[in-house]
């Protein structure tokens, strides 16, 4: 039997979990509201990625969103870090696009080993083994995504200093993503965030070649015994150096 790579492996979940979110959304259309809409998406898709991660990798530790926490983790050499579904919120609301299904496996002494982003509403998934540069920038001014429902304190400061635009999103998967497709150049967030919401953006912007660290500028840690990481930029590796000092007061 064949084994695939880590960071295929992780693309094949994504896709795998976000056909299922597809598929769930449109059965239930119509029929319960958003909230409950995006408890079952949650549920259902970690359901299968657990299932699949006991199947392919056994002897792997899992950290999800949606389970318990085991911390028997800290102590594993491979610790997969999920979440089912980033952006429930907006997978609840009609039309929307911008949430996604994150797949990272933290190894130690590696950090983020291979990752993988479905969006599953674009038929997109991006992965740390087949993913490339950003485009050029389409212009002089930086366009800044941030969270729609909890954007940085900062923002006003932001947009006023680099004179840049705004620009609200869902899911942190998503606005990662839209600065690797190059539709904007930074992506900001203070709001308080966990592991498994940036585990996998990050993998996957870092292969990308695009800058990745806290709002101080240090180092983005993973698999930690309290998985709480507040805060992160994400951005053209050329743009670090003008939009850190911005971030800190």
């Amino acid at each position: 039997m064949t084994v695939v790579s880590d960071a295929r492996l992780a693309a094949e979940l994504a896709a795998e979990a976000g056909e299922l979110l597809l598929l769930l959304r449109d059965a239930e259309a119509g029929t319960i509201d958003g909230r409950e809409l995006g408890r079952k998406g949650d549920n259902a898709s970690n359901v299968l990625l657990l299932d699949r991660l006991a199947a392919e990798r056994p002897d792997d530790a899992v950290l999800s969103e949606e389970s318990a926490d085991d911390k028997a983790r800290l102590t594993a050499d491979r610790v997969w870090i999920i979440d089912p579904l980033d952006g429930s919120r907006e997978y609840g609301l009609p039309d929307r696009a911008d949430w996604a299904v994150h797949v990272a496996l933290w190894t130690r002494g590696s950090g983020i080993a291979a990752a993988a982003v479905a969006q599953p509403a674009l038929g997109a998934v991006y992965a740390t083994d087949e993913v490339g540069a950003p485009p050029p920038a389409a212009g002089s001014r930086l366009r800044i995504l941030v969270s729609d429902s909890r954007p940085p304190s900062f923002t006003g400061a932001l947009e006023a200093a680099l004179g840049a635009e705004i620009r609200p999103m869902g899911s942190a998967g998503a606005k990662a993503m839209a600065v690797l497709r190059g539709e904007a150049e930074a992506y900001v967030h203070a709001g308080g965030q966990w592991e498994w919401d940036s585990a996998a953006p990050v993998g996957v912007a870092l292969a990308a070649g695009l800058h990745c660290s806290r709002i101080d500028g240090s180092e983005l840690q993973y698999n930690e015994s309290h998985p709480y990481l507040p805060d992160l930029l994400i951005c053209r590796p050329d743009l670090a150096d003008r939009i850190l000092p911005q971030l800190v007061g």
